[in-house]
């Protein structure tokens, strides 16, 4: 696959480079170089082990790259503590949710806002979240570990996104829904695009993914292996037998 060079003229918003990650003696992450470009939905996809999850976390400061670099918006930010990432205008909706089951609905938007003290702005964003998510205003007062798992990962996304991020960073939200909540999430992520928020997506469900992305990369035990237009990716056979479950 060939980079898509209608890219090359949209400014770079993240610049992973040549990043490798290690768990003690395990590298997870081998040489690594991606990019995000401004206005884009990119998706980061490989089977279970491939070292999705462990990119996102080392983005988002959670851990550090043994070798290689990390910038955004031009300014190198590997090894920068979690909530000064967050402070850029990284914020991620976490595999697994991690709501805050004890705390109510309004409280888990309102703590995705903690680092910010522009209260009516606060407001808005959180009048913007109830209307992608209806259900969560129906729920506002309800303690989130009473939800449904589809509710939970809507309350997760709006969770990130009031911390108005720059960089909406999405690790398997579909996971564990059913398939007519797995729909609503893409169309609510493809909404958060239009609204102007640029978007990475790691997603187990490849070829959903590649539908809604504009560009992919595919890894494989922690190298990459592709990368390229999400639709050419989508609609070459050879690739989706290989590496996209047939």
């Amino acid at each position: 696959m060939t980079t898509d060079t209608g890219r090359l003229s949209t400014p770079v918003m993240l610049d992973v480079n040549n990043i490798s990650v290690a768990y003690g003696a395990i590298t997870a992450v081998k040489g690594l170089t991606l990019n995000v470009r401004e206005g884009e939905i990119v998706t980061l996809i490989g089977s279970n082990g491939a070292g999705k999850s462990t990119t996102l976390r080392t983005i988002s400061g959670l851990l550090k790259p043994k070798s290689g670099e990390i910038s955004f918006k031009g300014e190198i930010i590997s090894g920068t503590p979690g909530h000064e990432i967050v402070a850029k205008g990284i914020c991620q909706s976490p595999e697994g949710r991690r709501i805050f089951s004890r705390m109510t609905v309004e409280e888990n938007l309102e703590m995705g806002a903690f680092l910010r003290n522009d209260h009516a702005e606060i407001k808005a964003d959180m009048d913007r979240v109830l209307e992608l998510f209806p259900r969560l205003q129906e729920r506002i007062h309800q303690k989130a570990g009473t939800m449904s798992g589809g509710e939970q990962q809507m309350l997760a996304v709006g969770r990130a996104l009031m911390g108005q991020p720059k960089l909406l960073i999405l690790d398997e939200p579909s996971m564990g829904l059913a398939p007519v909540l797995v729909d609503l999430i893409f169309e609510t992520i493809e909404k958060i695009r239009s609204q102007g928020t640029t978007i990475l997506l790691v997603e187990q469900n490849a070829l959903a993914a590649l539908r809604i992305a504009d560009y992919a990369y595919v890894l494989e035990s922690g190298n990459l292996k592709l990368e390229g237009p999400a639709k050419e990716l989508a609609n070459d056979q050879a690739i989706v037998n290989a590496y996209l479950g047939g």
